[in-house]
């Protein structure tokens, strides 16, 4: 071969190498930085801040499922332990997502925690986050679920408890009926026909105040109120009940207690405690009621001498319908609304209502409210 074309030739065979090894040389950085992408544990660009800010829970996940990233709401609610998900239901979602790459969509109710024995209420999504990302939402809808089953137990109770004056009134009204020719027998259902009507009304009534009380708008027009005078009404009503049952009510403690609130709504509270103590106390017993002025606090305790509430009870004792012996509540009228109101009418007047009892030795209700010169203050500072 003529010398003349041995140089062109080296020339291409050498372009041609060096353009395999660059060739190659970028092949391998692709690689290379896709092996750098797979091993990283860094969650794509802005999801950091996202999760960061998420009021609700949000957790991103590896193909391993480790947790790479977890919001506050989820270590709250309890998702998150050792950098894993506490549930084998989350982890069985993530699983479905990552095997189909469709995002699901599921409310589960799981414990709270790995330890918990409490319950949470969760609507959750999960869906693919990048390449090999997942990222599950969790909203919680514990307070949903809960107000659900209180409006359940309320339609079932208040439906229970207005069966049997119902049927009362029904049956007394076929009796009269029967007995037309029978005065004595005729008067003596109307009695009782009276007495049932008058607590059906009775329960009725404090459903209304109920529902007004958990109105926003409960309190439109507060005004100053004399607690001497509520304390002095509220006795009043009960006199007649605790004559018959032979119950001495003494009232004391410190006069000219004033408290910006409603007057009406604050007797009925009083008057419900003082019906109960007399309700709950041995005949020839004393149901006493205090008023105490100090540090910007009104306080009104209203103690009896009766059967007392067991430890595992007081917390609910302020519950819509609970009764603390049912048998004795029903046999006197009682709805067991009479709590529950009293414990609104205190909150929507800005106070607390604080129980102590003694199984034997009776109990103490005290309604602790601000006092009107010291709420004003508050005001003020507030405006």
């Amino acid at each position: 071969m003529d010398s003349a074309w041995l140089v062109p030739l080296s020339l291409a065979f050498g372009v041609l190498a060096g353009g395999s090894i660059v060739g190659v040389l970028v092949v391998s950085a692709r690689r290379g930085k896709r092996a750098a992408d797979v091993v990283s544990t860094a969650v794509p660009d802005g999801v950091d801040q996202v999760i960061e800010a998420l009021e609700s829970a949000g957790v991103v996940l590896d193909p391993s499922n480790n947790v790479v990233k977890a919001s506050p709401g989820a270590l709250a609610f309890g998702l998150v332990w050792n950098q894993a998900l506490v549930h084998p239901e989350l982890v069985a979602l993530v699983d479905q997502v990552r095997r189909n790459g469709e995002s699901v969509t599921q409310e589960l109710e799981l414990a709270r925690g790995p330890f918990g024995d409490a319950n949470i209420y969760l609507f959750v999504r999960v869906a693919r986050l990048g390449v090999r990302y997942i990222l599950l939402l969790a909203e919680d809808r514990t307070e949903s679920y809960r107000l659900d089953e209180v409006r359940r137990d309320f339609v079932a109770n208040i439906s229970h408890e207005l069966k049997t004056p119902i049927g009362a009134v029904g049956l007394l009204a076929e009796a009269m009926q029967a007995a037309s020719d029978e005065p004595d027998q005729v008067r003596r259902f109307a009695k009782r026909l009276t007495k049932e009507a008058d607590r059906l009304a009775r329960i009725t009534q404090e459903i209304i105040e109920l529902s007004r009380l958990q109105a926003a708008d409960a309190l439109t027009k507060p005004e100053v109120v004399d607690i001497d005078h509520v304390v002095a009404m509220a006795i009043d009503q009960n006199r007649v009940a605790a004559d018959s049952n032979r119950v001495e009510i003494a009232s004391g403690g410190d006069a000219g207690a004033e408290v910006y609130g409603d007057e009406p709504l604050l007797r009925v509270a009083l008057h419900n405690l003082i019906a109960n103590a007399i309700q709950y106390s041995p005949k020839g017993s004393r149901v006493g009621v205090g008023v105490s002025n100090a540090d910007g606090i009104v306080e009104i305790a209203v103690t009896d001498q009766g059967i007392g509430i067991p430890e595992d009870e007081r917390d609910r004792v302020f519950e819509r319908f609970f009764r603390i012996d049912p048998a004795r509540s029903r046999h006197t009228g009682g709805s067991g609304l009479g709590l529950s109101i009293v414990k609104h009418v205190v909150q929507n007047h800005g106070g607390d209502i604080r129980v102590w009892s003694q199984p034997g030795n009776g109990s103490t209700f005290t309604i602790r409210l601000p006092e009107a010169s010291h709420a004003a203050q508050a005001s003020l500072k507030e405006a």
